[in-house]
């Protein structure tokens, strides 16, 4: 029972990092972006970055007009989906325990 009650206080709390604490983030850019700014090479891209279609893309969620709000779901979709990967791959992947024989004799 104690690990059922920590594996749903850790949810709890990814959950509410990656949905309330989010609307908290700064809204300027990553790191990387910053460099790229600051260096000159952030306008020699190409193209546009492949997963533009995505529902989550730039850490937005397509059809919500409130950025905050957005980011806020875009975070909580992700912790779902990486506990249902996770968890499936766990399931599909854990070691399967040798059935025990009884001795009839």
């Amino acid at each position: 029972m104690k690990t059922r009650t920590f594996l749903l206080a850790g949810l709890l709390a990814a959950l509410l990092i990656a949905g309330v604490a989010s609307y908290y983030a700064s809204s300027h850019p990553d790191g990387l972006e910053y460099v790229a700014g600051k260096t000159g090479f952030l306008d020699s891209a190409d193209e546009e970055p492949v997963s533009t279609d995505s529902p989550f893309a730039d850490y937005e969620t397509s059809g919500v007009d409130n950025a905050r709000l957005g980011g806020g779901l875009a975070g909580v979709a992700g912790v779902l989906l990486t506990l249902v990967i996770g968890g499936g791959l766990f399931r599909v992947l854990r070691r399967r325990e040798e059935p025990t024989t009884v001795d009839a004799g």
